[in-house]
């Protein structure tokens, strides 16, 4: 990460700055980067996890000419459907 990043500052109370530094401990790595990894991994989970999709008005045509055309067949993906379960094996 380059020196230069902008910094993000958060408050903890103590108790919370303890366990953040024995979780990071426990992963091999400092607290800043612990903090940063997980920071980003939450905030990547919380837009993923959105239900609300907004689709511009000018791309709405677009969308509904996609969502109706007929399934392509994917062999791979035929082939993976008929495929016994691993713990069918």
């Amino acid at each position: 990460m380059s020196t230069s990043a902008p910094l993000v500052s958060v408050r903890v109370n103590p108790q919370e700055r303890d366990l953040l530094e024995s979780a990071a401990a426990h992963a091999h790595t400092t607290l800043s980067d612990f903090v940063r990894r997980h920071a980003l991994e939450a905030a990547e989970l919380e837009l993923l996890d959105r239900r609300l999709i907004t689709i511009p008005v000018a791309d709405w045509e677009r969308f509904e000419a996609w969502a109706h055309r007929p399934p392509r067949d994917v062999p791979a993906l035929r082939k993976l459907a008929t495929d016994k379960l691993a713990w069918e094996e």
